[in-house]
């Protein structure tokens, strides 16, 4: 079903009558700094979601991993995200060269709680912070520096509905095909035969074993 465009809310007042009021505590929640809690929030964090956008591009969401506490906190206003090695297209980090205003999402798996900092962006190559930034004796090739400008925790309603962390909520990976099957399927390339699909598959894992960083 098409939703009909006479239904779209185009007016944030018209869009606001339709909920309750914003409550004291969520209206008053937003920091323009990183309090203790966040930081002992972000120490525990090994993954995050960082958004961008560029002008006249689509907005971009990629996710972020590492051990816990790889976001560096270097103060309550910066904030060191190292660049992992990935699919060198680079969507955030040309982003943020184009249009700084980024959104992270922190998670920590088992808390049902986000934390979210929101900010401005730049990248740099210093090498004493890509030096501080090293993972297994690797230095990432440049890191985000956040300047921080809002950061609040978000309630824990979306992670519960979902069940994100619930052991009995988790699916079978194999009622999907693999990620190189589904990228070759995009491209019309995907391989008939079982053997050579596996063995594609087989140098994917090869790739991340021997590429983490």
């Amino acid at each position: 079903m098409q939703p009909r465009p006479e239904y779209d809310i185009v007016d944030e007042t018209k869009l606001r009558a339709l909920f309750p009021p914003t409550h004291d505590l969520a209206a008053a929640k937003v920091l323009g700094h990183l309090d203790r809690h966040a930081r002992d929030f972000i120490s525990r964090a090994p993954f995050i979601c960082i958004g961008t956008q560029a002008e006249n591009r689509m907005a971009d969401v990629s996710p972020r991993g590492d051990p816990a506490g790889f976001v560096h906190v270097l103060d309550d206003r910066t904030l060191l995200i190292p660049d992992r090695p990935g699919n060198n297209r680079l969507d955030s980090l040309a982003n943020i060269i184009a249009n700084p205003v980024v959104a992270l999402l922190f998670l920590i798996p088992g808390y049902d709680e986000t934390l979210r900092v929101n900010g401005r962006a730049r990248i740099t190559t210093d090498p004493d912070v890509l030096t501080a930034l090293a993972m297994q004796g690797r230095l990432p090739r440049c890191a985000i520096v956040l300047t921080v400008e809002e950061a609040f925790l978000h309630c824990a309603k979306a992670l519960r509905r979902s069940r994100l962390w619930d052991p009995e909520a988790r699916q079978d990976r194999t009622a999907m095909p693999s990620l190189m099957t589904m990228m070759l399927d995009a491209k019309g390339e995907a391989p008939a035969d079982p053997a050579e699909r596996a063995h594609l598959d087989d140098a994917l894992e090869e790739a991340y074993r021997t590429s983490m960083y």
